[in-house]
């Protein structure tokens, strides 16, 4: 028998979703799994890592235990220094789902020679070569069964909606448990809602009232303007569904009439629909400034890439972030991120000195373009066309809804309108924001730069305007050089 002193020390990936948990089984049971199976290969547990209820198949998804995991094996040992051989994972398709995470995870188990690794069908030799390519093929598998997975899914989501079954998770205000019955008290203040909006009472004085009666979400939560909007918004109210942003339709273009009990009419609801629909325009303040997006604290965030080789060639290309450095003239630096989330950490430059010589640049650039008259400046073309669109279905509503038209001839027609209207917002939207961009550059656009009248929303939207990214090549020999701006590959876009 072998004594618990003589075997080799491993950490173990356990993974405990949200559903497990909730029937009872804790990370303690599946600990307890894990060293049966362990010792029974010879092997004694020194560390869990746990990544509860993420997945593996996300890119997105960032998972602290894996990647804590990671650079223990790499380093061979835990932090407070007790020695670590190995790995074991009960469930592999839990470890990892993506190619380049399992790369990752055999570089960082194999960094030196005469570790161990097991799952639940024994030990494996990733050493050798077919080991690893089988279990690259069982990565690949396992993609391909994440994106089967996906796409049942949304066949499935699709399907409920045609055939106007309920979709999951909490249940709808207004609405029972089995999101089909009303909760009468709850209905009420809606249907009541809707038609006092219809009127033309303002959102605001409907919350008041709500608040000083008590009314919550079904969280428990305080009503705002926003959850009160998308409440009376939602087609649900009048029986119908949208799926993916659009009414679920059956192929004569009628909305499909769910089998939940409704609140409202379906000609109260496209009052609502109308109501709001024509108060969407562009998100511009005051000032002119379109703000859909955080803009972040430094200059080139995002624009500044990692131009070192990688081995097959091709360069890094991962995003530089900005990092606080005080022992650095101007405090910051750009760099690119470590291996462990998606760079190379191979390029870092001067934060102040870049911004500077990138600004220079563009104003450069973009005094070049200023006798230019760019097409921005003139009105944009298709405000008539919307403007008669959307008179156009008010009429068709009106007439609709004192049964002067039919369903077979409103749906259909309404629906071609509302897309059409749809795309229209979209390109005004899109005019706004080049005629607000196009509207800094000035003769005098250095002197706004310069002087501080433009915040770094505007600049960092100038800058986009002319500049696809800027290449960050390494400075190579180590150590520290001096700012050399012939490494920052500048890579401008084509401006009219």
């Amino acid at each position: 028998m072998i004594k618990g002193d003589q075997l080799v020390p491993v950490v173990a990936y356990a993974r405990i979703s949200a559903d497990l948990e909730r029937d009872g089984h804790g990370v303690e049971d599946q600990h307890n799994v894990n060293d049966e199976t362990a010792a029974a290969l010879g092997l004694r547990i020194v560390h869990y890592y746990t990544d509860n209820d993420l997945s593996a198949a996300k890119a997105h998804v960032v998972r602290p235990d894996f990647e804590g995991m990671l650079r223990t094996l790499k380093a061979g040992q835990l932090p407070d220094g007790q020695e670590v051989r190995g790995a074991i994972v009960v469930a592999d398709d839990r470890l990892v789902r993506r190619v380049g995470d399992y790369e990752r995870f055999v570089d960082a188990l194999t960094y030196e020679d005469g570790r161990v690794y097991a799952d639940a069908k024994g030990l494996k030799d990733l050493y050798n070569e077919d080991v690893e390519s089988m279990g690259l093929f069982g990565v690949v598998i396992a993609k391909a069964e994440v994106r089967k997975i996906k796409r049942r899914t949304r066949r499935s989501h699709r399907r409920r909606a045609e055939q106007g079954i309920p979709v999951g998770g909490t249940r709808p205000f207004g609405w029972r448990a089995d999101k089909l019955t009303l909760e009468p008290d709850e209905a009420r203040l809606l249907a009541k809602a809707a038609r006092e909006v219809i009127a033309g009472k303002s959102l605001h004085s409907i919350l008041v009232a709500w608040s000083d009666g008590g009314v919550r979400t079904v969280h428990g939560n305080v009503w705002r303007s926003r959850s009160l909007k998308l409440a009376l918004w939602n087609p649900r109210l009048c029986g119908w569904r949208k799926h993916n942003g659009d009414l679920v339709r059956d192929a004569g273009g009628v909305p499909v009439v769910g089998q939940w009990e409704p609140i409202i009419t379906p000609k109260e609801w496209m009052a609502i629909d109308a109501l709001f629909s024509a108060r969407l325009g562009p998100n511009i303040k005051a000032d002119g400034t379109i703000t859909d997006y955080r803009t972040p604290s430094h200059l080139l965030t995002g624009i500044l890439r990692c131009g070192k080789p990688k081995a097959d060639g091709q360069i890094c290309n991962a995003p530089l972030r900005a990092s606080t450095r005080a022992d650095l003239s101007g405090g910051y630096l750009y760099q690119c991120p470590s291996r462990s989330v998606g760079g190379c950490g191979g390029s870092a430059r001067n934060g102040t000195k870049v911004d500077e010589y990138i600004t220079e640049a563009v104003l450069a650039k973009l005094e070049e373009r200023v006798a230019v008259k760019s097409e921005t400046d003139c009105v944009w073309s298709g405000e008539d066309e919307l403007n008669r669109l959307m008179a156009k279905q008010r009429k068709m509503l009106q007439a609709w809804q004192e049964d002067q038209l039919s369903d077979e001839l409103f749906f259909p027609e309404n629906h071609e309108m509302e897309l059409r209207i749809k795309n229209l917002r979209k390109e005004r939207t899109q005019h706004a924001l080049r005629v607000q961009r196009a509207s800094a550059v000035t003769e005098d656009v250095r002197e706004q730069w310069e002087s501080g009248r433009l915040d770094m929303a505007k600049k960092r939207a100038l800058i986009r305007e002319v500049l696809h990214a800027v290449i960050v090549r390494p400075v190579g020999g180590g150590g520290r050089r001096p700012f050399n701006p012939g490494l920052l590959d500048l890579k401008w876009n084509s401006l009219p």
